[in-house]
């Protein structure tokens, strides 16, 4: 397939493998203080069955110097603008932790736009369905307690954690992405139409089993649950069951 989009030319993607010519598209969403890099070895996994995009979020990285944006719809929003070109053929998002709601807002305003295709699918990764508030305060905590949160989490190496200067560069992208997911409050009774693929750890502290069980009630597609053995970044050490489980459904989509 040749497409008018294989050059994408925005701060808000990064293509690891560029593989413009695969047949589905799929965009890899961030988790709270993530950045792009963090889906490079999804990427590699999955080139040779879509091209893969990983969305850079303003404020870190090479992005350092850019404004934080502190809201899940708007942040949806300005996704919405940079992906609304690239559906010329199927696309499909995958979102961990905070990138699964951002993919669910995202996938929303596709679905709305009648001159968009509707998105393939949503992978819901390390997130509890939208429906299932918790009040949750670790963007109020001082540094040290959300290095403490770090920590309890087991996502960041310890090298980072000891590190003053590491710390100094990413608590405030911390601290923004944890405000923005802690707030979300999706409008109600809103589903989609595409299908939904929860994944989680069986024992993720920031999402039960149950509470990713219930994104199936946030699509009127089809829907599966995936549990992997692991907590909320199970997909460190499941890295190549996760890209198994992936491929087997852009496989079905080309």
């Amino acid at each position: 397939m040749t497409s008018t989009a294989t050059v994408i030319d925005s701060p808000w993607i990064r293509r690891f493998h560029p593989a413009p010519d695969r047949p589905v598209r799929m965009v890899c969403l961030p988790h709270a203080g993530g950045s792009a890099s963090y889906y490079f070895p999804l990427s590699q996994a999955l080139s040779a069955h879509a091209d893969v995009l990983t969305v850079q979020y303003p404020g870190r990285q090479d992005r350092r110097t850019e404004p934080f944006i502190d809201s899940i719809p708007e942040t949806a929003d300005r996704i919405f603008e940079v992906l609304r070109p690239l559906t010329d053929r199927p696309l499909v998002l995958f979102g961990h932790s905070m990138g699964a709601s951002v993919g669910f807002e995202v996938a929303l305003r596709l679905e709305a736009d009648t001159e968009a295709v509707d998105p393939a699918m949503l992978f819901a990764s390390g997130r509890r369905a939208p429906g299932r508030d918790r009040q949750e305060t670790v963007h109020l905590r001082d540094d040290a307690g959300i290095i403490e949160e770090l920590r309890s989490l087991s996502g960041t190496e310890q090298s980072l954690l000891d590190d003053e200067e590491t710390l100094r560069l990413i608590l405030p992208a911390l601290r923004n992405d944890y405000r923005a997911a802690e707030t979300y409050r999706p409008v109600p009774g809103r589903r989609l139409r595409c299908p939904v693929t929860a994944l989680v750890g069986d024992n993720d502290p920031k999402a039960t089993v149950d509470e990713a069980a219930a994104w199936a009630e946030h699509t009127a597609g089809a829907f599966r649950l995936r549990v992997f053995p692991g907590d909320h970044f199970y997909l460190g050490d499941r890295m190549a069951e996760v890209a198994r489980e992936t491929a087997s459904h852009l496989t079905h989509l080309s």
